[in-house]
């Protein structure tokens, strides 16, 4: 069965947004609450899933530990809760990625990320080509955000190596139809623009965390996408601690507090 005609439309925009030259920021979300408040916020275009968020919320380590039902409920959830377009993060795919985007894709979800987790790249872009024939059939232009872990599990490896096989990874990505490729890790100015090179710009999605470029600068120099995969949560539960250590002090909430539900 295909996807229906809302569904196509937000995968068609969801697409669009990537090629923009306007960088793509996506704040992850885990629930419905989470979805709503970043939905409400001026700017927002489209909203992206933290798989470890949505594990943690439930008591799961990372690492497809939480059933892929339950994962694939809350999502369900977070796609009903918004009118924008939906990517999700669907880790390593849980054995079987195309049909898991499959069954994404029959909730209304338009995008998704897939760890490579350092495969055999033949099996890794093949696995890539699968995915794409899926959303190929359910009429969708899917936009399957490639993830390389080639830094993420080589943390011990020099990067000039993990640079080198996250740019053969990713060509191969590319090539095999994903629009864009992410490689989460802490990139220089100069990586960043020896994977735009190597890839395209508009084809690359990188992470939020502390260290990288400016926003602005990613922007000028070709970056599609960048997201925060489960750093939104924990500032959230950051901001929940201070609230705690500063009632433990006698004080209370803070006077800035927004009334968001």
């Amino acid at each position: 069965m295909t996807a229906d005609e809302t569904t196509r439309a937000k995968g068609s925009e969801l697409l669009r947004l990537h090629q923009d030259p306007t960088l793509l920021t996506v704040v992850n979300v885990w629930d419905v609450i989470s979805a709503k408040t970043v939905a409400q916020v001026e700017g927002t275009r489209a909203l992206a899933t933290a798989s470890h968020s949505i594990a943690a919320s439930f008591g799961y380590e990372d690492g497809e530990n939480i059933p892929l039902d339950l994962h694939l409920e809350q999502i369900a959830r977070i796609v009903g809760a918004t009118d924008l377009p939906v990517t999700a993060d669907l880790e390593g795919g849980y054995g079987d990625a195309p049909e898991t985007v499959r069954r994404a894709i029959g909730l209304g979800v338009v995008g998704a990320n897939i760890e490579d987790q350092m495969k055999p790249l033949a099996e890794a872009a093949q696995q890539v080509e699968d995915i794409m024939r899926v959303a190929e059939q359910e009429g969708v232009d899917f936009v399957l955000n490639a993830r390389t872990d080639a830094f993420h599990l080589g943390r011990d490896n020099d990067p000039q190596d993990n640079l080198k096989a996250a740019i053969e990874r990713g060509k191969a990505f590319l090539d095999a139809g994903a629009p864009v490729v992410f490689v989460p890790a802490i990139l220089t100015e100069e990586m960043i623009d020896e994977l735009v090179a190597a890839f395209g710009p508009q084809r690359l999605t990188t992470i939020g965390i502390p260290g990288l470029p400016p926003r602005d600068w990613q922007q000028e120099h070709g970056v599609a996408r960048t997201s925060y995969g489960p750093l939104s949560q924990n500032v959230a539960l950051t901001a929940l601690q201070e609230l705690v250590e500063e009632v433990h002090r006698g004080g209370g909430v803070p006077g800035n507090m927004r009334i968001l539900n």
